[in-house]
């Protein structure tokens, strides 16, 4: 990426001009109380990916299945939100925050009702987990749309600390509801958004204020209007972003950081595990706890960011994860390996946080909706790719201990 791409002084790479101390202190607490709102928008969907993680075992018991048929439940809710992301963001998205969440709250009650439904037939059972992870992916687009309309970043690195302490609780809130209300309620943790949704959808008309008032684009960015960012000119899911290049070194990055980080998930707990020989319910508690604190510290990385630049803080979060990504593989004591997963999941919800705004922010207003949803998307293709890379990682390197071992007998061949 070039030195001026992430130089601009839009979004969260720069601090705002000087407010007084009044406004300061009440934009401050508007910030909060709005990324809180929005923290627990995000929350039970992100909750209900890991949440039948735990009772997998005892649901494939039940279903009379396998475990690997069972963990489609899990497997089908991924899909769910990568499938519903770019549908909602580029139907109903388009209409607003609040036709977003409208719609999200369709498909997820339609997911409930199906869940519910289903009996003890897996198929329907994976039906109504993947019609609920659209209406999760759509809230968690409509939060982060609504979070970088506040100009200081802090209301998007709250949404995505609470998508990040979310999916690391689902573990335990899931084993805890399906001991005292069985295993099929905690197939519908997402559910529990409807509670904030009114509160949500009250957020929407400041929403509509913001955008009136939004302000100048930053160098090297769309802010002009031009044809392309009127409704005929939108391409689906907004995708002429990436010819943006601040949105492309920005998306970039926060693909490079969610690939670390979820190929951690995966790979950081079995290698602890390894090391230890705990049990897997172990190894999820400390990894979890472990997880969870690094997505609370990464409130320091957000706060920061206005004061470092967007080119410095991208800068640490990409030395950060690569930092962890060592630390974590290389590390021969489970409590390093442990602290790497910790250390990536920090970066990973900070980035998510800071880089949201930017990414909004490297288009024309009238662009963003479908900016941000862009993003998101990219940020689930990490998801999808950090597990499957790091399955891989074995392999490679028995590959390559392999092709070294061939170096000796090529050299005798040669001499």
């Amino acid at each position: 990426m070039s030195p001026g791409v992430l130089d601009t002084a839009a979004g969260a790479g720069a601090p705002p001009a000087e407010p007084s101390a009044g406004s300061a202190g009440r934009g401050v607490r508007g910030s909060l109380r709005t990324g809180l709102l929005l923290a627990a928008v995000a929350a039970p969907g992100a909750a209900g990916l890991s949440s039948p993680s735990l009772v997998l075992p005892a649901v494939a018991r039940e279903l009379h299945t396998g475990l690997d048929s069972a963990s489609w439940l899990m497997s089908g809710y991924g899909l769910g939100m990568m499938l519903g992301t770019p549908l909602l963001t580029g139907t109903a998205g388009r209409r607003g925050p609040r036709a977003l969440l409208l719609a999200s709250a369709a498909a997820l009650l339609l997911g409930v009702l199906v869940t519910l439904a289903a009996g003890a037939e897996l198929g329907p059972l994976v039906a109504g987990r993947a019609l609920q992870a659209v209406g999760a992916a759509g809230f968690n687009v409509a939060a982060f749309q609504l979070a970088a309309r506040r100009p200081d970043g802090r209301a998007s690195g709250l949404v995505a600390i609470g998508s990040a302490a979310g999916g690391t609780a689902g573990l335990f809130i899931g084993a805890a509801v399906a001991a005292g209300l069985g295993w099929r309620a905690c197939l519908v943790l997402p559910v529990l958004t409807l509670a904030v949704l009114p509160a949500a959808l009250r957020a929407c008309a400041g929403a509509v204020t913001d955008r009136v008032a939004d302000p100048a684009p930053a160098p090297g960015s769309r802010g002009g209007a031009t044809a392309a960012d009127g409704p005929a000119g939108r391409g689906f899911l907004g995708l002429d972003a990436l010819a943006v290049p601040r949105f492309r070194a920005v998306a970039g990055v926060m693909l490079v950081l969610a690939t670390v980080n979820f190929g951690l998930v995966y790979g950081a707990p079995r290698r602890a595990a390894a090391l230890t020989g705990w049990s897997a319910v172990q190894t999820g508690a400390v990894g979890s706890l472990a997880t969870l604190t690094g997505a609370l510290l990464s409130w320091s990385l957000v706060r920061a960011a206005p004061r470092l630049g967007l080119r410095r803080t991208a800068g640490l979060l990409l030395g950060g994860s690569f930092a962890a990504l060592a630390l974590a593989a290389s590390s021969p004591w489970a409590p390093l390996v442990l602290l790497g997963a910790g250390a990536s999941a920090c970066v990973n919800a900070g980035g998510q946080g800071v880089l949201t705004g930017a990414a909004a922010e490297a288009v024309a207003p009238p662009r963003r909706p479908e900016a941000i949803g862009l993003f998101n998307l990219v940020f689930l293709l990490g998801a999808a790719l950090g597990p499957q890379l790091a399955a891989l990682a074995p392999r490679l390197a028995e590959f390559g201990e392999r092709i070294a071992g061939l170096g000796p007998h090529f050299a005798s061949l040669v001499h």
